[in-house]
Formats: C-alpha cells, sequence, structure tokens
C-alpha cells in the first residue's frame, strides 16, 4: 500500500502548481489510502493556502501534518507562510520558536521566517537581529544570497535618520556666520 500511496503523491507533486485537477485527484487517492500521509497532508494544505486562499482550512491539514509527525519538515514552510499571510503572529513565533528545538530542522530557513515576521510588524531592527542570525545558520551560498535581499528589502523599509538634516541645517548656520 505504501507503493501505492506514494505514487499518487509523486503525480500530485509533479503536477503542482500546474494542474490542481490532477493534484486534487491524486491527493484524495492517496488520502484514501493513508489519511495520515504527511506529504499528502501537507500538499493539501499548500492547495488550499497557495491556490484557493482558504487559511483556516489549510492550517488544518498542517496542524493533521504535524500531529501525525513533528519531524515531518516539508510542513514547517507552508505552515508558517500560512500562518503569516493569515496575520496569526503569535501562532507563528511559538511555533518558529518551538521549531527551532526540533532536532534536524533548517535553522537558517526558521530564522529568516522569523525576522519575515519581525518585518510584518514593522519591527525592522529585530528582523535584522534574525537575518544576523540565519546568516550564521546558513551553509549553502545560493541560500545566503536569498538571506542578503531579504536584508536589503528589510533595510529599504526602516525609517530614514533625522540626523541628516540637522547636518545640513547646521552646515547652513556656519556658512552665513562667515
Amino acid at each position: 500500500m505504501g507503493t501505492l500511496v506514494n505514487n499518487y503523491i509523486f503525480k500530485a507533486l509533479e503536477s503542482y502548481p500546474f494542474d490542481l485537477e490532477e493534484v486534487m485527484e491524486a491527493l484524495n487517492f492517496a488520502l484514501s489510502y493513508d489519511d495520515k500521509n504527511t506529504m499528502a497532508l501537507t500538499l493539501m494544505g499548500r492547495v488550499y493556502a497557495e491556490k484557493l486562499y482558504k487559511y483556516e482550512e489549510a492550517i488544518v491539514y498542517f496542524k493533521q501534518a504535524l500531529a501525525e509527525n513533528i519531524h515531518a519538515f516539508e510542513v514547517y514552510t507552508p505552515y508558517i507562510n500560512t500562518l503569516l499571510w493569515n496575520e496569526d503572529y503569535k501562532e507563528v513565533e511559538d511555533f518558529i520558536d518551538f521549531a527551532l528545538t526540533v532536532k534536524g530542522s533548517d535553522k537558517a530557513l526558521l530564522y529568516l521566517k522569523k525576522a519575515i515576521l519581525h518585518e510584518q510588524l514593522k519591527d525592522y531592527k529585530t528582523a535584522l537581529t534574525f537575518i544576523k542570525l540565519a546568516k550564521e545558520h546558513t551553509f549553502n551560498s545560493e541560500f545566503m544570497a536569498d538571506i542578503v535581499i531579504e536584508k536589503e528589502r528589510i533595510k529599504g523599509k526602516m525609517p530614514k535618520k533625522k540626523k541628516a538634516k540637522a547636518t545640513k541645517k547646521s552646515g547652513k548656520t556656519s556658512k552665513n556666520k562667515k
């Protein structure tokens, strides 16, 4: 039975996101054979979140997958994204904090998601702190490039310092005195 379920999951993964009818058919077959399969539950949650924008339904699928296996790391990113889109900030922070304690979880990705959470909360300084932690836990150049892009975006949102205006004013004053 495991092979049959996996065949349906592979079919769904291969079709996602281009042929949603095929994805749903394959996922429904996979879940009818094994309603606790974390990969099938995760992909079903992604369909609800990313394509149907039904975040609450998606969250149910992600929680079900995590209840089956807390080490189902394929759930972490789409679950966090969905919580962020649904503006469930306390829940996403609690989940990330928990996920950081799970052995084998992608710490760099989790710190990056925590930075994005603080960016959404307009706490840019804290977001940059988590960007730094994400960099420390990154061990591939491609993801490091992604982190640098995120850092620049966050920096671009930070309010400009007003000291520049004060310097210009004091410069004009000293010129007038001469």
